[in-house]
């Protein structure tokens, strides 16, 4: 969880995906295509397997797939559980830059 920390304690706004195989398909990878092309530098957009990652996914209490969250400066600014649509995450994400 080192690795975690240092990913979400970045001065730009970082959006992170917490998905599984099992129940992300291609409509998910390409959502964050489309906003990681429309935010460019400005942010970080990660996605991250629930199923590899267990222990983060427990220590962040992830139940529901896909479970989108924003974090600035190590801080959890946005969390929502459940599919979203490319712009509503670009504006989102656009809050925090």
């Amino acid at each position: 969880m080192a690795k975690f920390g240092e990913l979400i304690s970045v001065q730009k706004p970082v959006l992170i995906d917490f998905y599984s195989d099992l129940n992300d398909g291609a409509t998910t990878i390409q959502t964050l295509r489309d906003v990681a092309a429309a935010l460019g530098d400005s942010a970080k957009v990660i996605k991250i397997d629930i199923k590899k990652n267990e222990t983060l996914a427990e220590a962040l209490r992830v139940k529901g797939n896909p479970t989108f969250m924003i974090y600035k400066n190590g801080e959890m600014k946005w969390r929502q559980t459940g599919y979203q649509e490319a712009d509503a995450l670009i504006n989102l994400v656009q809050k925090y830059i």
